[in-house]
C-alpha cells in the first residue's frame, strides 16, 4: 500500500469522526464505535486484535528487538447534559467546526492518531514499532478499558496519549484520589443539648481540605489539589445526624506518593477516610526524552496537565497531546475544528517522522 497523503488522511480522519459521533458510544456501551474502528482500520489492510471494547494495532513490520511507542486514546464518552441545543448524535458542521458528543474529547485526538498510525503503518524504514490502542471505559476509569488492555498489548517503551491539549505537549500529569469521608457523632433531638452533631465534625474537616496547602511543590504541576464535592447528611429537621459524609477530589502531584497523601489528611482530619483507587498516580515523561526534545525543537509548547486521562494507568514514559481544547470537553453542543484536526495530524507527522526514523 503506498502511504497515503495528508489531505487524504484529512478527509479521512473527519468522515470516520463524523461516524464515531453518530454511533453513541457512553462507557462500557462502546461495542459499536468499537466496530466502527475496526472497520476503518481493516479496509486499510490494518489486522486488529480486540479486548472488551479495546482495540488495537501494530505496524506492519513490527520486530520484537526494536523499541515500541503507543499511540492511544479512547473511544467512549460522557452523557450528553442537559444544556444541550444540538442533537449530539447528529454531526454537523458550521463555520469550520464540527458538532457533536466526543467530537473534542477525545474523538478528534482519536482519528488524528489514527490517521497518524496509518500514514507509518507499512514503513519499513522506522527505527521503532509502532502500536495504536483505541481504548474504552477512559471516562470513567473502568476496569475493562485500558486496565485490562495494557497486559494484552505488545511491550512498549513510551507512549502518546491523544486528548485535546491543542497539540501542546503535556509532559506531566496529575493523578487523582478519591476519598470518601464519614465523621461520626451521636444522635439527639434538636432541642436538647448533649447531642453530638456529625455535621460540625465534618465542618471542621471540610475547613480543613479547604484551607490546608502541602509543603512540597512540583517543578512541573504546581500544588496539589483538594476540592470538596459532595456532602450527605440528616433525615430530618428535628434529629441531630450522627453521621455525615463527604467526598474529597484530590489531584496529586509527583511531590509525595498517594500513600503519603494520604497519610497527611489522616494525621490532620477526624473523619474516617477511606480512597476508592490508588492506581490514579501522577504521570510524566523525561524533558531529555526524545519525544518532548523532538517537539520542542518544533516549537511546541510543554506544561503540566490538571486533568486525568489513560496516561495515569500506562507503567511507561507518557506525553498528552491532542487537537482540540480540554475546555470544550463535557460541555453542551462540544465542538472541534477542522482546521484542529488537519493541524494535529500534520503535527503528530512531522513529531513522528523526525523520532521514529533515527
Amino acid at each position: 500500500m503506498m502511504i497515503q497523503t495528508s489531505t487524504s488522511l484529512h478527509t479521512e480522519a473527519i468522515e470516520l469522526l463524523k461516524k464515531l459521533i453518530a454511533t453513541p458510544s457512553l462507557s462500557r456501551e462502546e461495542d459499536d464505535t468499537a466496530e466502527v474502528i475496526i472497520d476503518f482500520l481493516e479496509s486499510h489492510g490494518v489486522v486488529t486484535q480486540r479486548l472488551h471494547n479495546n482495540i488495537w494495532a501494530t505496524s506492519k513490520h513490527f520486530e520484537p528487538g526494536k523499541p515500541t511507542l503507543l499511540l492511544n486514546s479512547h473511544h467512549d464518552t460522557v452523557k450528553p447534559n442537559d444544556g444541550y441545543t444540538r442533537d449530539p448524535h447528529s454531526p454537523e458542521v458550521e463555520d469550520g467546526k464540527l458538532f457533536g458528543l466526543g467530537s473534542n474529547d477525545a474523538g478528534g485526538p482519536l482519528v488524528s492518531l489514527m490517521a497518524t498510525f496509518l500514514h507509518f503503518h507499512d514503513r519499513e524504514d522506522l527505527a521503532w514499532n509502532l502500536v495504536f490502542c483505541a481504548s474504552a471505559e477512559e471516562e470513567i476509569s473502568g476496569d475493562n478499558g485500558m486496565r485490562a488492555a495494557r497486559n494484552e498489548l505488545p511491550e512498549f517503551d513510551c507512549a502518546i496519549v491523544g486528548e485535546p491539549t491543542q497539540m501542546k505537549m503535556a509532559i506531566a500529569e496529575k493523578g487523582l484520589l478519591i476519598l470518601d469521608c464519614t465523621a461520626k457523632g451521636t444522635s439527639g433531638h434538636a432541642a436538647h443539648d448533649g447531642a453530638d452533631n456529625a455535621i460540625y465534625k465534618a465542618m471542621k474537616d471540610i475547613e480543613w481540605f479547604r484551607t490546608f496547602k502541602f509543603s512540597k511543590v512540583s517543578d512541573s504541576l504546581g500544588p496539589i489539589k483538594m476540592t470538596v464535592t459532595i456532602i450527605n447528611s440528616g433525615s430530618q429537621h428535628n434529629v441531630v445526624p450522627d453521621s455525615c459524609t463527604f467526598t474529597v477530589d484530590v489531584r496529586t502531584t509527583d511531590a509525595y506518593t498517594l500513600e503519603e497523601v494520604i497519610q497527611v489528611i489522616d494525621d490532620h482530619t477526624l473523619s474516617e477516610i477511606k480512597p476508592r483507587s490508588v492506581q490514579l498516580r501522577p504521570s510524566s515523561i523525561p524533558t531529555d526524552h526524545p519525544l518532548v526534545t523532538t517537539g520542542t525543537s518544533m516549537g511546541i509548547e510543554t506544561y503540566g496537565s490538571p486533568t486525568l486521562s489513560d496516561q495515569s494507568l500506562l507503567p511507561v514514559p507518557s506525553l498528552k497531546m491532542g487537537p482540540g481544547d480540554s475546555n470544550r470537553s463535557h460541555t453542551a453542543d462540544e465542538f472541534i475544528k477542522l482546521s484542529e484536526i488537519e493541524n494535529g495530524i500534520d503535527t503528530y507527522i512531522e513529531l513522528l517522522s523526525k523520532v521514529l526514523t533515527t
